[in-house]
């Protein structure tokens, strides 16, 4: 039985537009896709630790009551914890180049086009979206 990776995700919304990071093509994992900003839960961090963490690696913000939401992954060998979040310090920027080749706003009719890490998981994201906006 393979023990599924721990994964924080954050979905960054502001004025009705959702954050997204494409995933660099000489990733390993999911490569040359979008993707919620994130990484793995290091051993003896909280999930809402690792959130802040990766936040603040990759995006060079400091994100503020990350709120958990469902978020359904197709693959297994992931245990994945996402967050709402609409609120934080600075500007987001592509932090880390060598992780992600850039990073956009998109409109929530926007996403069903992207090729995404994780299609299933577009349902929970326009949820999260609408009760950003709600």
């Amino acid at each position: 039985m393979v023990v599924p990776v721990s994964i924080s995700v954050a979905a960054l919304v502001r004025d009705g537009l959702v954050l997204l990071v494409h995933r660099h093509p000489s990733r390993r994992a999911y490569p040359d896709c979008w993707d919620l900003v994130g990484g793995h839960v290091e051993s003896g961090e909280l999930p809402q630790q690792a959130v802040s963490r990766e936040c603040l690696e990759e995006l060079g913000v400091q994100i503020h009551d990350p709120v958990p939401i469902p978020m359904v992954v197709s693959d297994r060998g992931l245990d994945v914890h996402a967050f709402l979040v609409t609120r934080w310090d600075g500007e987001p920027v592509n932090a880390a180049p060598e992780e992600h080749d850039d990073l956009r706003w998109f409109r929530p009719s926007d996403l069903a086009d992207l090729k995404l890490a994780h299609p299933a998981s577009l349902p929970n994201l326009l949820s999260a979206i609408r009760a950003a906006t709600g």
